[in-house]
């Protein structure tokens, strides 16, 4: 520990990362509550030097219709998988996707997740061009191996900000374990695409799901060495019900903040991001403490429709995170004067003091 303190005063380890493989697997062995904090204390210092707001993404869930077959041993969001989830199928209309995107953009919230289950309708690339022209918004659009070489060309056009193509994990025989109705290489191409056309990648590990920490580590500097990396979600597993894995065991949320943590010191100045129902709503703090630099799946209160977390049920809300965010002395990413108006419309049985308005 006294050595990374040392790397963290070096411009060289904050260029290339502070930490090597042998030096990660070391720290995801760490069990000590003081090792914890210490490891927390660095990796969120390595964050400070390069972020100096936290980003909060919201998301638009597009359709749960999904033509992978066999499904993905854990999902709970496709169609017919879980009934805590997205059971009955659904495909929202151009005029739903635009309501959802004005309702987050009127929240104060800049950035969006555009996420849609596996078809063949490009469906992403629809809801890219509804919340491009009719907001202000950054736009994330969250897909898999069925964007094609001109999907991501026509994203290029529309001035889409990030791609994400999450690989989950690189051990294969996993992989296909977990994923019986997909190919690896197949997301791994499509990741390749989008550096190809300089658009922002990010790619995320989901983790507690049997791989090793050998695998995360090599999942880590596989992505540092293969990709221009822009983004990495670490994505804790929570069973769903009414799936094959229902019965496997929730991924402990310290051992998600440690994952981030340990990335943060191999990707110093990328956007690690947790998403709210993987961690639990009720946890976004320990991502915070542990480097991460943005919180995902965030609701407003005006938010059109029923929104169900990919991982679990239940997401977080914007208020809630944005008090988290700034009782760690941390500063959301917002336009504080659209939050503002929504939270005194919203909240009306709560005093706020805004005498810090960071606007």
């Amino acid at each position: 520990m006294k050595e990374l303190y040392e790397r963290l005063k070096d411009e060289y380890y904050l260029k290339k990362g502070l930490i090597d493989e042998r030096e990660a697997l070391e720290l995801f062995k760490i069990k000590s509550w003081k090792n914890y904090l210490e490891l927390f204390k660095i990796s969120s210092q390595v964050r400070d030097k390069f972020k100096n707001l936290i980003e909060i993404t919201s998301t638009i869930h597009i359709t749960n219709i999904c033509k992978i077959s066999p499904k993905c041993l854990y999902c709970g969001f496709a169609a017919g998988t879980s009934e805590e989830g997205y059971y009955k199928p659904f495909r929202l209309s151009d005029e739903e996707i635009k309501k959802c995107a004005l309702a987050i953009e009127e929240s104060g919230i800049k950035r969006v997740s555009c996420s849609s289950a596996h078809t063949y309708n490009k469906e992403v690339v629809r809801a890219a061009k509804i919340v491009k022209g009719n907001t202000n918004l950054e736009v994330l659009v969250n897909a898999g191996s069925d964007l094609t070489e001109e999907d991501i060309k026509e994203l290029k056009e529309l001035k889409v900000d990030t791609i994400c193509c999450n690989l989950e994990t690189i051990n294969k025989e996993l992989f296909k374990k977990l994923k019986p109705g997909e190919e690896l290489e197949d997301r791994i191409k499509v990741c390749k695409l989008v550096n190809k056309y300089n658009i922002e990648l990010s790619s995320g590990l989901l983790i507690g799901v049997g791989e090793s920490y050998k695998d995360r580590v090599e999942h880590l500097f596989f992505l540092k060495e293969e990709f221009n990396i822009g983004e990495i979600p670490i994505m804790g597993f929570n069973p769903y019900k009414g799936t094959p894995m229902e019965n496997f065991k929730r991924c402990h949320p310290l051992e998600q903040a440690k994952t981030i943590a340990i990335t943060r010191l191999i990707f110093p100045n990328i956007r690690i991001t947790s998403p709210s129902p993987t961690i639990g709503a009720e946890n976004i703090y320990l991502p915070l403490m542990a480097g991460a630099s943005n919180i995902a799946t965030v609701i407003p209160k005006n938010y059109p429709r029923d929104v169900k977390g990919v991982g679990n049920p239940k997401t977080a809300n914007l208020e809630e995170v944005v008090e988290t965010i700034e009782m760690l002395n941390l500063k959301p990413k917002l336009n504080y004067e659209k939050f503002r108006r929504y939270y005194d419309r919203y909240n009306r049985d709560v005093q706020r003091d805004w005498g810090d308005d960071r606007s």
